[in-house]
């Protein structure tokens, strides 16, 4: 028997569905974040990728009014947290502080990596740009009477493979730095990898590594107290928080060039609405005088960029750093 409908309930039917009709979309950002938001952070506490992604995170939690928890997963020169980040789920409570060798190093250093950086990953925001500054064991240096970059590799020419370059990991920026300055001046050093600047810069101030190129984020206090000599900055300018130290360029390596960078990730198909989201906020953020003058005291910039702007700067470093890591003759296998 058909169902028939009084003319009274068409027109209710047809009210409520003007009324459905009429109310605003919601969007999956709308009520972003309603819980805990990690940050995974590829290398151990206390380097430079630690530093940016627990500043961002105690600013983000306040605009928000949410936990924002940092979490390190150190290991295989920052693969082993990468790929985890690589393989959360894409809701935007898993986000990844990536860096120059995680995202731009690693794709053509490696002969193969447990994640994909285009496929596996949406670029969010550049969060800061830093120079490496080459630096020294104070002792080394007088022990050797090295008090500048053409001392150094006098030395180096004169003793090939006797001096130690340790590094935060093999394919970090610390490392490919050093590659790259070796490649640049005929010059051959043991490289002794470590699971993160910390560490490293530990023993080159112990004197159990000779120097290092490390992030100068993370080396700026060793360097202020004296604990560390600074010979050169691997920019192409000098760093306005070390007005003093010349570039690689200035110091007798005419077109050296080796900067690192620091952002955040999400995993691959996370809504583009709470990438926005997440991408104007930390670009306030970075805009907050005291969060500035953090970074700047270091010797960073902080940056913003958009997730567009983000995805085409990234893809620019991987052909530039491709051809570094050619130069170097650097592979992991």
């Amino acid at each position: 028997m058909p169902v028939q409908f009084s003319r009274r309930t068409l027109l209710a039917g047809l009210c409520a569905g003007a009324a459905l009709a009429a109310m605003p979309v919601v969007h999956a950002a709308d009520a972003y974040p309603t819980r805990q938001i990690t940050i995974l952070v590829p290398f151990p506490a206390g380097g430079t990728t630690d530093i940016a992604a627990r500043v961002v995170a105690s600013e983000l939690g306040k605009a928000w009014n949410q936990p924002i928890v940092v979490e390190n997963r150190a290991g295989a020169g920052g693969n082993v947290g990468t790929a985890e980040a690589a393989r959360a789920k894409p809701d935007g409570y898993t986000l990844l502080m990536g860096t120059v060798s995680t995202h731009a190093i690693n794709q053509s250093l490696y002969a193969e990596l447990p994640y994909d950086t285009v496929r596996d990953f949406t670029p969010v925001t550049l969060v800061i740009p830093v120079p490496n500054i080459l630096e020294l064991n104070n002792a080394f240096a007088e022990k050797h009477k090295i008090s500048n970059v053409k001392d150094l590799i006098a030395y180096l020419k004169a003793n090939p493979g006797k001096v130690n370059m340790a590094s935060s990991g093999n394919g970090t920026s610390i490392h490919m730095a050093g590659e790259l300055f070796q490649s640049m001046t005929g010059t051959k050093m043991t490289h002794v990898p470590y699971k993160g600047s910390s560490p490293a810069l530990a023993d080159v101030m112990g004197g159990s590594a000779d120097l290092i190129f490390d992030n100068l984020p993370s080396s700026m206090g060793f360097i202020k107290a004296g604990k560390l000599r600074p010979l050169a900055v691997t920019t192409t300018e000098r760093s306005p928080a070390l007005p003093d130290v010349p570039t690689m360029a200035e110091a007798g390596v005419p077109g050296y060039d080796a900067a690192s960078w620091f952002g955040l990730f999400a995993p691959a198909g996370t809504p583009t609405e709470i990438v926005d989201k997440i991408q104007v906020e930390v670009a306030k953020i970075l805009k907050m005088p005291a969060v500035r003058q953090r970074f700047e005291s270091l010797g960073a910039t902080p940056s913003g960029m958009t997730s567009a702007e983000f995805k085409k700067f990234m893809a620019a470093e991987g052909v530039k750093w491709a051809e570094v890591v050619k130069q170097s003759g650097a592979r992991i296998d």
